[in-house]
């Protein structure tokens, strides 16, 4: 154990630089995550659009989010190409958050919204790849710690937004006056707006004008945003002149010229420490085995990520809808929960990996989702155990993405192809299962969401219906769809 001691902190020692710098890129990832739901009706008022309009900005970042993904491979295949990619993906990311107050029209928006899906995509490959190059056998311990980046950023970029964000509707209608719709209506609509796929549903009952004076101060906390992302592609670039891939940098001393770190393998081809780029030609011959690894791993996690995606955008919906009826401030707090979740099961995650093998960590997080996703089809009529069973598989969920990304590739021998697979394979599940669960939440039938999600590792996104904006008090009478 002591000379496992040893051997991490000489790594972190030696690759520090890099290492913080592969974090820091993931935290713009989780500033783009979370950015979008909670600005989404000041957004509205900015493009002076509907709410079906709107959410087509949701659609945008994420389909392009997923070809992002599918095209980052091409980019690791050397460190210059990789850093230059993750230098334009965050400084873009930077210049869509100082241009989106400049986008009124909805169709420009959902332009800037594809550029930073697109970024974003490119990140979250390139970033898993470099960190499995640069650790190899002892990668899971820092893939968990870069995972943890994405709930930083997707913490502090609800934060930075909510006291600009317009507590009543932010367009003035045509008597000059403020919509008459309260700031706990606002609210509910932000709530159920965060799933792709989302229902709207009854929504007359809520007087947002497409006309008139928009008063939204929303503009600052992206501006503000911009220049927290700033530094990242500084840091980037900063790595650049380190490693002497800049044409000014040649004097300085290369970070990685340096005898091969203990445990790790020695360096073959391109570069050093670099496995030889993948290509069509390197896959004839293969075993069996080695597509079979591919699929498996990315199904699990087409899986997993699409829980993950579908049970933060719906579980507001199921929580406020029959048979629960709970109040909108406490639904409300089921998200956050959730990914406050999340992110400190990515934190001990770093300390378990350390202690046990990555099959191991991932065999247990995987019977622990199917244990409490069976347990929440059984008890879903508890309010209390929605809450207990939604901690419990943020916790349990967490680790699945890195360990399952540490173990095929430590299986595959580090060569780089798995970790595009996986990534595309995750953002394709995110994207679909979200999908599917706001078409089957248009059918209003509840028994048919769960034994659609049963189906799926006898677990589910949250159940949901057409009463999404049902709340308790609404009689059959005013809301028919409210049973």
């Amino acid at each position: 154990m002591q000379l496992a001691d040893e051997r991490i902190r000489r790594l972190l020692q030696r690759h520090w630089r890099q290492t913080l710098t592969y974090w820091s890129v993931f935290f713009s990832f989780g500033l783009c995550v979370a950015f979008l739901g909670p600005t989404i009706l000041d957004l509205r008022c900015q493009t002076r659009t509907s709410l079906q309009q709107i959410t087509w900005v949701f659609f945008s970042q994420q389909l392009f989010l997923l070809l992002g993904s599918s095209v980052g491979g091409l980019f690791h295949r050397t460190l210059l190409s990789s850093l230059l990619a993750l230098f334009f993906c965050t400084f873009i990311i930077s210049l869509v958050f100082a241009v989106i107050p400049l986008c009124h029209d909805v169709m420009l928006l959902s332009v800037a919204m594809a550029l930073a899906g697109k970024a974003m995509g490119v990140i979250d490959t390139i970033a898993n790849v470099e960190l499995v190059k640069l650790y190899q056998k002892d990668a899971a311990i820092f893939l968990q710690a870069l995972h943890c980046f994405i709930g930083l950023g997707a913490l502090v970029s609800p934060l930075v937004a909510e006291p600009f964000l317009a507590e009543d509707s932010c367009v003035l209608g045509a008597n000059w006056t403020a919509d008459p719709s309260p700031s706990s209506d606002l609210d509910h609509l932000r709530s159920s707006l965060v799933g792709q796929g989302a229902t709207l549903h009854n929504i007359s009952q809520y007087p947002l004008h497409t006309s008139g004076v928009v008063v939204t101060r929303v503009s600052y906390a992206f501006w503000i945003m911009a220049l927290i992302n700033l530094p990242v592609p500084a840091a980037v670039l900063a790595l650049m002149h380190r490693e002497r891939l800049l044409p000014w940098s040649h004097k300085s001393p290369r970070l990685l010229n340096h005898d091969v770190q203990p445990g790790s393998s020695p360096p073959e081809g391109g570069g050093p420490g670099e496995p030889p780029p993948p290509s069509v030609t390197s896959l004839r011959g293969r075993s069996a085995s080695f597509f079979i690894l591919h699929l498996l791993g990315g199904a699990i996690l087409f899986l997993t990520d699409g829980i993950i995606g579908a049970y933060a955008g719906f579980v507001y919906t199921y929580a406020v809808s029959p048979p629960l009826l709970m109040g909108r401030k406490t639904a409300g707090c089921l998200d956050s929960v959730f990914w406050a979740s999340v992110t400190a099961g990515r934190l001990a995650s770093v300390y378990l990996s350390y202690r046990f093998p990555p099959p191991r960590l991932l065999a247990a997080s995987l019977v622990g989702v199917t244990l409490v996703h069976c347990l929440l089809l059984t008890f879903y009529t508890s309010s209390v155990f929605l809450f207990v069973g939604t901690c419990v598989l943020g916790v349990c969920i967490s680790s699945v993405f890195p360990s399952m990304l540490a173990f095929t590739e430590d299986i595959l021998n580090y060569q780089g192809c798995a970790t595009t697979v996986l990534v595309t394979s995750a953002g394709t599940g995110e994207m679909t299962l979200q999908l599917l669960v706001g078409s089957v939440k248009k059918k209003n039938t509840f028994s048919h969401l769960n034994s659609s999600g049963a189906s799926l590792l006898r677990g589910r996104g949250p159940p949901g219906n057409s009463t999404a904006f049902c709340r308790p008090g609404n009689s059959r009478t005013e809301y028919p769809a409210c049973k």
